[in-house]
């Protein structure tokens, strides 16, 4: 009997002693000793500020996007930027885990599209893909719209301009195009797809540099290819997404990449400023360049997810396959922080902008939109 009372006291001591235990907290390296009560209430509060930290860290986690979005490419399809775009928005389908509705909205060089996307709701739901129009809207009198209306979420790719001949064609190296347009100021013809355009706004570089050429207007940028083919006229400068099936049938000669860097997919086609160095100052700049972008006053934490998605879209190898095949430059990789999109967007309106203005073919001054002029 003595026995089974003594087991059962040493039973309540240890139970007793157990309440008495020892706590230590992370924030300190002071322990301290509390009785039950004392341990169960902090072990209350501390469960009970894990759940407040909990909730308000849910709170301000953005709920985006919790249902499908659209994105507008405001030209038609088939184009380079209906291209990249389509694929920019199957690759944010897989980070997101919504679908994307892409839809063409094209018209006046891409500015009803994005009014269209300006127009709608500042939550992320409708995004748009544009091209380098974007920033001449103002100058040119088409919209008043430009890149500051929107946030941009990623520069895209610029689509390299070459200068190519017919395969028939005398001129031989960028050299002997020079020498001719030298010789014969206003005759030597080049086409492009009308005023404003990138192939256009390159006949003007020329035009700075001091060679003036003759310059004829077709209706897209494939049909001034097709007239150079055609032996309508001289030259022109198409895109290389669209060359590369010409150069490789040797319909056409490519004389230069209408840049100050060689293409990586096309190593032996020289930088047009190996020939005209002094051509540098208006050729650091892609003339086609893609943008993906929405509306300006679009919530942080929604333009912070649409950012780390497309980051991870542009690692996916289905999108840097694409890229490389279409020998694209990969200005995503050039512009990572706000500050380089920024310098990268300003610099190439100011050099467009002003290159229209002073040439008499946009008729608002860039001044007028706080645009400066590059060397200012």
């Amino acid at each position: 009997m003595k026995k089974k009372i003594a087991i059962v006291m040493a039973a309540v001591m240890a139970v007793s002693m157990s309440a008495c235990s020892v706590s230590t907290t992370s924030k300190t390296t002071e322990t301290t000793t509390a009785p039950a009560a004392e341990a169960q209430t902090a072990a209350a509060g501390s469960e009970a500020a894990s759940t407040e930290a909990a909730s308000t860290e849910a709170a301000a986690a953005p709920d985006y996007p919790n249902r499908p979005i659209n994105m507008i490419i405001p030209y038609g399809a088939g184009g380079t930027t209906d291209t990249y775009g389509r694929t920019l928005a199957a690759m944010l389908e897989k980070q997101l885990g919504q679908s994307i509705t892409v839809t063409n909205q094209g018209g006046a060089s891409g500015s009803i599209g994005c009014q269209y996307v300006k127009d709608q709701a500042s939550d992320g739901y409708t995004l748009l893909v544009c091209a380098e129009t974007m920033g001449t809207y103002r100058t040119m009198g088409t919209s008043e719209l430009g890149y500051d209306d929107f946030n941009i979420i990623a520069p895209l790719v610029g689509d390299p301009k070459v200068v190519v001949v017919s395969k028939d064609s005398k001129y031989n190296t960028l050299q002997d195009l020079l020498d001719d347009i030298k010789a014969n100021p206003g005759k030597i013809t080049m086409s492009h797809s009308g005023p404003g355009g990138s192939g256009h706004n390159q006949g003007l570089v020329l035009g700075e540099l001091g060679y003036q050429v003759s310059m004829t207007s077709f209706d897209s940028g494939n049909a001034a290819l097709l007239g150079v083919i055609g032996g309508q006229v001289d030259f022109t400068n198409p895109n290389i997404s669209t060359l590369q099936s010409y150069i490789e049938s040797g319909e056409v000669k490519p004389l230069a990449v209408f840049s100050s860097e060689r293409m990586e997919a096309y190593p032996d086609i020289p930088a047009f400023t190996e020939i005209l160095p002094e051509a540098e100052k208006y050729l650091d700049i892609p003339y086609t360049a893609l943008t993906f972008c929405v509306n300006n006053d679009t919530p942080q934490e929604v333009v912070d997810v649409l950012k780390a998605a497309t980051k991870k879209a542009f690692e996916d190898p289905e999108w840097t396959d694409f890229v490389e095949k279409n020998a694209a430059e990969k200005l995503y990789e050039k512009y990572t922080t706000d500050d380089e999109i920024k310098a990268f967007y300003d610099k190439c309106q100011s050099v467009i902008c002003w290159l229209q203005f002073d040439n008499g073919v946009a008729p608002n001054s860039p001044e007028g939109f706080g645009i400066k002029r590059i060397d200012e």
